[in-house]
């Protein structure tokens, strides 16, 4: 099929979110407090509509499920992954997901979760939280009881435009000053380890530490998964992950680019500038699936891609 499918976000207000994709990206977010833009999603717990064209008004879920054509005839309950704007205006919970193994047998038959960040901006002197330094599980339990985070938590500065590659049973935490795009398995399914003594209505939120003991890896893993970029003249490619569940790849467009669509279905997302795809105009915050069989995509412009398919 040659057409494109845009998608409207399902928005989410949380504890510690903000503003910021109404300030970068023109979104009509709820309020002031919106964490979370579920750009590209099929999940249960909030959807994305198509915005115009031959689906207007359809759910991704809706497509998957009566169209499979869309995705070269995909297997599969669920479409297999999820793509969200983040914008974190105070500090996200230390958390864990479990693998695909885990969550179908603790959770009702759920997938796993393993999901990768992009750093769309974040303010001067931010930071993320990525993985421990607990040798053994019986080390690592000891200093949770114990309370000492600052020692267990291994912590980096961020910057625009950096990726980091979270796979299940990694410890991770996103903090405050952050605006990112997360690509993921489609899966809600978070264990909570700490949440800094917040409250919500009143009362603690929930934590989930015999899950999470279950489900961490011991001791981390660091993953270097980015691949040198490659020069086509008018656009720069670099692969930053590469797989089980999904290969992300940014490319900066510089110009004019042509390339196929060989795959079952490609998500892009436009994190930056303004062009064209195939003469329909884009710009930054627009999230697109180009589906199968769809053939050459001639891109035009000055932009930033961030381009997903199953591996």
């Amino acid at each position: 099929m040659k057409e494109l499918i845009f998608f409207d976000p399902f928005f989410k207000e949380v504890l510690w979110g903000g503003h910021k994709m109404r300030d970068f990206y023109g979104y009509l977010i709820p309020g002031d407090d919106t964490g979370e833009a579920w750009v590209i999603s099929a999940n249960p717990h909030g959807q994305s509509l198509v915005r115009s064209g031959s689906f207007k008004g359809q759910s991704l879920g809706q497509l998957w499920d009566e169209h499979r054509e869309l995705f070269g005839g995909m297997a599969g309950k669920e479409f297999p992954l999820l793509v969200k704007v983040i914008d974190a205006d105070d500090h996200l919970s230390i958390q864990v997901h479990p693998d695909d193994d885990y969550a179908f047998r603790h959770e009702q038959g759920s997938q796993g979760k393993t999901e990768c960040w992009y750093i769309l901006d974040c303010d001067q002197g931010a930071d993320i939280i990525i993985g421990h330094h607990a040798q053994t599980r019986e080390e690592l339990r000891k200093m949770i009881d114990e309370g000492k985070w600052d020692d267990l938590l291994r912590r980096f500065p961020i910057h625009k435009g950096d990726f980091f590659y979270i796979p299940s049973g990694t410890v991770h935490a996103i903090r405050k000053g952050t605006l990112l795009l997360e690509v993921q398995q489609n899966s809600d399914t978070t264990y909570r380890l700490y949440d800094y003594g917040r409250l919500q209505n009143g009362r603690p939120r929930e934590l989930h530490l015999r899950q999470s003991m279950d489900v961490i890896t011991c001791p981390h893993k660091d993953e270097n998964t980015i691949k040198p970029a490659e020069d086509h003249g008018s656009c720069e490619t670099c692969t930053l992950v590469e797989g089980t569940y999904f290969t992300v790849s940014r490319w900066n467009v510089k110009g004019t680019f042509s390339t196929e669509q060989p795959y079952p279905f490609m998500l892009i997302d436009v994190t930056a500038g303004k062009g064209a795809i195939d003469q329909t105009p884009v710009k930054a915050g627009d999230h697109l699936l180009v589906p199968s069989g769809y053939g050459t995509l001639k891109i035009e412009g000055e932009t930033e891609l961030i381009v997903t398919h199953t591996s």
